[in-house]
């Protein structure tokens, strides 16, 4: 029988392998030289590009102060900004061109709403970590689920003629015909999402879209004044006339789209944000509101300086020179390239979210980065809104601003299909628990939807009434 070597042994054998493969490490690492240093942009980059923000936010986590709130801001605010996109610069720019200041009372009401639903979506999305069409899925059963689908296919296929309608209207300021934009942006759009990553062009057009911030130095330099701007917001006046009522669904619709809550749930419910830092997260939905309608009342005012009075808004030249104070003679192609660059961001954007949130609803294969055979219907939907806003736009005898603002009418008569389901739902204690409205949460979230509910509805009649002759206002 052959001797078993001893512990000491194989110990003795294990230690002077070790010393060995460390000494031929040692000797390579003399031939290679220095594992390279690698610093903390290039490290930056990596990060980013392997989708690791959540290590970010996990160094947040559980901060106090602006800290704790830079873990979690984000999706409210860019909710509020998805809000400025072409329908809103268009609508906002009709209403100061054609009521001047007299309308501005509208805006204290929409911060009020679209805080007050926000919040509640925000609240939604933090304490069941869903989606909206999956709660409503959940909750009201397929039924219910395909009625709020078909309502947010027709109100996101109405923003994307929009976005399409914007990008033309941008180009005509270049002598360029919507036969050919339309076309080219589609494809352009449709090739990039499927076979490209367009994350650098995303931020690209982003940051391009950012100088409708320049409306507040324009509102500011075109010298208002100041006193009627305030009585504007205090004294409310409305002529009960269809465009005139048609301007304020088109602004409410604008303001607090269907698609902006979809997207706000869902992306409280990806960034997994707890019940600890929900106050945090309604900060930055409150938040987010309130930037969307600052904007909007700047653009509101400088158009109302500007051009008020001087003629009206039949083209994207003719929104420009609400520019003009900050911009001078550059303001056609600083209002071009801004309006492009939201137009096109905005129409990559609203076909691709369609299609997640309706396959999240059916739970249905989907994602950018699936082969067409193994996400059909996500393809098929993305594929869908994007020609059908395409070819609405190409229509002969549509006006762009119109269309642009006829988009943002079907919004608004949409958005209280929405509204309740939302309300419903944060009422639900069965899934919110502690976190469902209490009365006064409900009596604000009720008095929200009846108002929209209200304004629909008289714009409704007055329509009516308008068709059989019968003249209001």
């Amino acid at each position: 029988m052959p001797e078993l070597p001893s512990v000491k042994g194989v110990a003795r054998t294990a230690s002077a392998g070790d010393r060995s493969a460390v000494g031929r490490v040692g000797r390579v690492r003399q031939r290679v030289g220095p594992p390279p240093t690698v610093g903390p942009l290039a490290r930056l980059r990596d990060r980013i590009e392997q989708r690791e923000f959540l290590r970010l936010r996990g160094r947040f986590r559980g901060r106090k102060g602006i800290l704790a709130f830079l873990a979690v801001m984000g999706p409210g605010l860019i909710a509020g900004i998805a809000g400025n996109d072409a329908g809103g610069i268009t609508t906002y720019s009709v209403l100061g061109a054609r009521t001047g200041l007299t309308l501005l009372w509208i805006f204290p009401i929409t911060i009020v709403i679209l805080a007050v639903v926000q919040e509640m979506v925000a609240r939604l999305g933090v304490v069941t970590g869903q989606g909206l069409s999956d709660l409503i899925r959940d909750r009201f059963g397929v039924r219910w689920t395909v009625f709020a689908m078909v309502v947010l296919l027709i109100a996101n296929i109405a923003n994307t003629v929009a976005e399409f309608a914007g990008a033309s209207a941008a180009m005509e300021i270049f002598g360029i015909p919507r036969i050919v934009v339309v076309p080219i942006v589609a494809v352009a759009i449709w090739a990039l999402v499927l076979f490209a990553s367009y994350r650098v062009v995303e931020r690209v057009f982003l940051s391009v879209s950012l100088v409708f911030v320049t409306y507040i130095a324009s509102a500011v330099l075109a010298h208002p004044d100041w006193g009627a701007v305030a009585r504007s917001f205090v004294t409310p006046s409305v002529t009960f006339s269809a465009p005139i009522l048609l301007l304020m669904v088109a602004v409410v619709g604008t303001t607090i789209t269907p698609y902006m809550q979809y997207y706000l749930q869902s992306a409280v419910a990806e960034k997994a944000i707890g019940e600890e830092e929900l106050r945090l997260e309604q900060a930055d939905a409150i938040g987010g509101a309130v930037w969307t309608n600052v904007i909007a009342v700047f653009i509101v005012i400088a158009t109302a300086v500007t051009i008020f009075g001087h003629g009206d808004i039949e083209s994207a030249a003719d929104a420009a020179r609400a520019l003009q104070p900050v911009a001078g003679e550059f303001a056609e192609l600083l209002f071009a390239v801004g309006l492009f660059g939201a137009s096109v961001l905005a129409a990559t954007i609203m076909p691709i979210s369609t299609a997640f949130v309706i396959c999240e609803a059916f739970g249905w294969e989907s994602g950018v980065g699936k082969r067409f055979s193994d996400a059909r219907a996500f393809f098929g939907i993305y594929t869908f809104v994007l020609v059908a806003g395409a070819l609405i736009v190409l229509l002969p005898g549509l006006g762009l601003t119109g269309l642009i603002v006829g988009s943002q009418n079907l919004q608004g008569l949409l958005l209280p299909v929405v509204l309740v389901f939302l309300v419903l739902l944060v009422n639900d204690r069965a899934i919110m628990g502690r976190h469902a409205n209490g009365r006064f949460g409900n009596v604000v979230a009720w008095t929200a939807v009846a108002l929209v509910v209200a304004l629909d509805a008289v714009l409704l009649v007055v329509t009516l009434l308008g068709i059989l002759g019968i003249k209001v206002g």
